[in-house]
């Protein structure tokens, strides 16, 4: 090897070094920035362990008080039921009648149970051969319409043979609507009672006879 050839590969051996040295920085660089990066992250998976079981010791506190009070999640719920059932009922005692349909009774919570068959029904109205089935919710949707049409009026005819014959009219009643609710209801002939100030409004001009 010549001189000149023993000097070129001392350089070039030199600036492979050095090319070295600077990768050799900037990973280290890199590796500090992924330590700081996952010190962060487990600083964080900490305060969101600690929010998270203040956040459960608060749900105990509340379910406890909540249960000292005589309620759960459950029954509240159940309370919003009879509550809106309660309501309507009573708004409708004194005048039990669907748009020009007038009724004689009215009563409320009718249960029926048969072998393979167990229903209940929130008010029920009646007038000769009529019958009037008017669903309770609190906040009520399309899906309780159509059960009202599909379900309710075969099983009580079901649960109670004496009314198979008579004519069923239908209304959902409920604190809350929503447009395709309204429209669906409108649609299949089922009445709308809904509150309106102090008094129940009911829309029955499309009443249906089921």
């Amino acid at each position: 090897m010549t001189d000149s050839e023993l000097k070129e590969l001392v350089a070039s051996l030199a600036v492979s070094n050095a090319e070295l040295t600077v990768k050799m920085r900037e990973t280290d660089e890199q590796m500090k920035k992924n330590a700081e990066q996952m010190k962060r992250t487990d600083e964080l998976m900490k305060r969101t362990e600690v929010l998270m079981k203040e956040n459960a010791e608060q749900v105990k506190k509340d379910e406890a008080k909540l249960a000292r009070m005589g309620f759960t999640l459950g029954n509240m719920a159940n309370n919003h039921g009879e509550s809106t059932e309660e309501y309507f009922y009573n708004s409708l005692y004194d005048d039990p009648r669907l748009g020009t349909i007038k009724f004689d009774e009215i009563t409320k919570n009718i249960h029926g149970k048969i072998a393979r068959l167990e229903d209940e029904f929130d008010i029920a109205m009646y007038n000769g051969n009529n019958i009037a089935l008017i669903e309770c919710k609190y906040k009520a949707h399309e899906k309780d319409v159509m059960n009202l049409i599909e379900k309710k009026v075969q099983n009580f005819k079901q649960l109670f043979p004496y009314y198979a014959n008579h004519t069923f009219y239908l209304g959902i009643a409920s604190f809350s609507f929503y447009p395709k609710l309204e429209e669906l209801a409108k649609e299949k002939g089922v009445a709308i009672l809904r509150q309106k100030g102090e008094v129940v409004e009911i829309e029955a001009d499309n009443l249906k006879a089921y």
